[in-house]
């Protein structure tokens, strides 16, 4: 059975709304849920997901909305924490892997922290028990691929292309997929681009798919109540898990 990872912003539009909203699409499907960090420049990420991080900073998010998110969804469903390094390292990485550690969060997917730089982590993630994701891009050789993937946990998060979140667009990515097959056993989950039209294709040769900004545009969506956007997306989430399996 294939994975899907869905990708929400935390606390928006409150904390209340985002844990009855992981809780519907665990039951839709959904094996691991991505709280989302608000940050003020998502590089990675294209223009649903910034404005959803720019309205949850607008209503005052606090790290500590997702410490609260993650007490109560954590013990339900694998919870991962996506995020860009200035806020983990502005009150310490150790602090937030205490913290990880103690609700039960399963690992960490930092964009903007590249494979040198957190290589000089990975002894703390170890010592938690928390994983930091690592990615891979179509792009890199077969060298940086066995460098990148050689202690990989939980999975390996492959890049469908070079460029921002939600874009769409498409490449040949059977080569890559063969290169990391070649030096881990590490499940291998495809991000970027994944929606209930692309997600049949796109899951080919790969463990799950992570998805993001299909899920966002719903929680953006105001002419939807509260109760139609957990409506709306946890029956999205449940077509793409069709979908993929």
């Amino acid at each position: 059975m294939k994975k899907l990872v869905a990708y929400i912003t935390c606390a928006y539009p409150d904390v209340n709304f985002t844990e009855d909203l992981i809780l519907s699409m665990k039951e839709s499907g959904v094996d691991f849920v991505e709280l989302g960090v608000p940050f003020s420049d998502p590089v990675a990420d294209g223009p649903v997901i910034e404005e959803a991080n720019l309205k949850a900073l607008q209503n005052g998010f606090k790290m500590s909305d997702l410490f609260e998110v993650s007490k109560k969804v954590a013990k339900e469903i694998d919870t991962l924490w996506m995020g860009y390094f200035n806020p983990f390292y502005k009150n310490g990485v150790d602090f937030h892997l205490q913290k990880a550690k103690e609700y039960g969060v399963k690992g960490f997917i930092i964009p903007d922290l590249p494979h040198e730089e957190a290589k000089s982590y990975k002894k703390d993630f170890d010592d938690y028990a928390v994983s930091l994701i690592d990615f891979v891009a179509p792009t890199d050789s077969f060298e940086r691929i066995n460098s990148i993937v050689q202690d990989a946990k939980t999975f390996i998060y492959l890049v469908a292309y070079a460029g921002i979140t939600g874009s769409g667009k498409d490449e040949d990515l059977s080569k890559v997929i063969e290169n990391i097959r070649a030096v881990s056993k590490t499940d291998i989950f495809l991000g970027f681009g994944v929606n209930e039209k692309t997600a049949k294709e796109k899951s080919k040769n790969v463990d799950g798919v992570i998805v993001g900004s299909a899920f966002v545009k719903l929680l953006l969506d105001e002419s939807l109540t509260n109760k139609q956007k957990i409506d709306s997306i946890s029956q999205l989430a449940s077509c793409i898990k069709n979908e993929i399996n």
